[in-house]
């Protein structure tokens, strides 16, 4: 009875039986966890925005952490405690052994519980200091969020040398209404940001000739000149935000670069991902053998299909590729549920980690989390900067200005008066997985709604 007195109220045993003064502190303690944890709940379920802030918040996750390995070894000494006045010695050997083992199952039971959580914290805490290391934050510009992502692959020497995929997820600060808007990594001849250290550098146009010169160059191009960067921390992805923000003539606030080969081990984490495949995609080639092909039909993907899927360019083109490349973010943004992250959260937080650098600074983190949330129900927007819209060889930058300036107010007015006069008619025919071809434009690079076309 003492120990299951201890179970339900810690120190109980103490006030009837023990030291009381133990008793009462441990009661006290209890019932002020108790109410805090539930007041807690009451201010979470009605302001998000707090369960947000706590669980990207270094300082709170510490108390939090240190708190729960102190509640845990407390609680257990007020087990053994309550096995020790309950004079085990005046038991029979049998009833002895039976309350050992209850008073152990008890002890290891809710201390191991409360220790674990202890862990996750720690490792949560870990995720966020190690991730979200940026120091400079950023206000929304014209009301929205501009977030470049880059993906690339990794290796010693060469981390962010590579930039395969870019993207900027253009953000209703609001609302969480997002465009995203993809850049060719074959695109030529374009500016850089004004006063930027590119723009002096370049001062009219990334045009040094094919391949060198390329958008997906420009991070090599600065390892050859640190000299320019001095003080710099991150100088590729400070010159690659410049060549953005001068093609776009957007303002970026912050980067995030995902290892692609990293991002398979995410995709496992998370479960899979279901995607439409709707043309057999090829495992391999371009200089290596096709091992293999991922079948079409709507299926739940694992990390190394999704990859391919999202990567394959063997009897395709850059351009279709792009397209399942949004297809893929689309898919991860509306299926990746809470439930899905508090099940599987310390494979997310290790393979979030290994995948993913980015200039975000933690107090940002409960930012983009609530927007990430109300993003979920609604329809992702998407601008690809490709042909045949886009000349990449020789691109019409007030053209595409004007489109991206087109895409975001669509997307922040979608009733408004001839939003949906530019819509582009979905293309006929499947071509390298994607609904359309190079000549007519894949569907999942030009919508207003990336799911229906996916």
């Amino acid at each position: 009875m003492l120990m299951v007195m201890t179970l339900v109220v810690p120190g109980s045993a103490q006030l009837v039986a023990g030291n009381r003064r133990v008793g009462r502190i441990a009661t006290r303690t209890w019932a002020t966890l108790l109410v805090a944890s539930m007041v807690g709940l009451v201010v979470a379920t009605l302001h998000h925005q707090y369960v947000f802030w706590f669980v990207s918040d270094t300082t709170a996750l510490g108390v939090l952490r240190t708190g729960l390995m102190l509640v845990a070894i407390g609680w257990a000494f007020l087990f053994l405690d309550a096995w020790r006045i309950g004079q085990p010695l005046s038991l029979s050997l049998g009833h002895r052994r039976a309350v050992v083992g209850l008073n152990g199952i008890l002890c290891f039971s809710v201390a191991g519980t409360l220790l674990f959580g202890a862990h996750l914290v720690g490792v949560q805490r870990t995720f966020i200091l190690t991730m979200f290391s940026g120091d400079t934050v950023h206000s929304a510009n014209d009301g929205r969020f501009n977030v470049l992502l880059v993906g690339g692959d990794s290796g010693a020497g060469r981390w962010g040398l590579r930039t395969d995929s870019m993207t900027v997820a253009s953000i209703d600060a609001s609302t969480g209404k997002t465009v995203l808007i993809g850049l060719p990594r074959n695109m030529t001849n374009f500016p850089f940001a004004r006063g930027s250290v590119m723009r002096k550098a370049w001062p009219h146009g990334f045009n040094c000739g094919y391949p060198d010169c390329e958008l997906n160059g420009v991070n090599t191009w600065v390892g050859d000149h640190q000299g320019l960067f001095k003080g710099v921390k991150d100088p590729g992805m400070v010159a690659t935000t410049s060549a953005i923000e001068g093609i776009t003539g957007l303002r970026i606030n912050y980067w995030a670069f995902v290892n692609l080969a990293g991002f398979r081990g995410l995709v496992d984490a998370v479960g899979g991902v279901t995607l439409n495949v709707r043309q057999p995609i090829p495992v391999g080639g371009l200089g290596a053998d096709v091992t293999g092909y991922i079948k079409p039909g709507v299926r739940k993907l694992n990390g190394f299909d999704t990859l391919w899927f999202a990567r394959s360019r063997d009897s395709s083109d850059d351009y279709s590729r792009m397209a399942r490349q949004k297809c893929v973010m689309n898919a991860m943004l509306h299926q990746i549920s809470p439930q899905t992250v508090l099940t599987n959260f310390e494979k997310i937080a290790k393979a979030s980690s290994q995948m993913i650098s980015t200039d975000i600074p933690a107090s940002e983190v409960d930012t983009f989390m609530a927007l990430a949330l109300k993003a979920k129900g609604q329809p992702v927007a998407t601008l690809s900067l490709v042909p045949p819209l886009i000349n990449t060889g020789d691109p019409d930058i007030a053209l595409i200005k004007r489109k991206v300036r087109q895409a975001i107010d669509r997307s922040e007015h979608p009733s408004a008066p001839g939003a949906h006069h530019h819509r582009a008619k979905m293309p006929a025919g499947v071509t390298g997985g994607s609904i359309g071809s190079l000549k007519s434009g894949y569907a999942a690079n030009q919508s207003n709604n990336l799911g229906a076309v996916c």
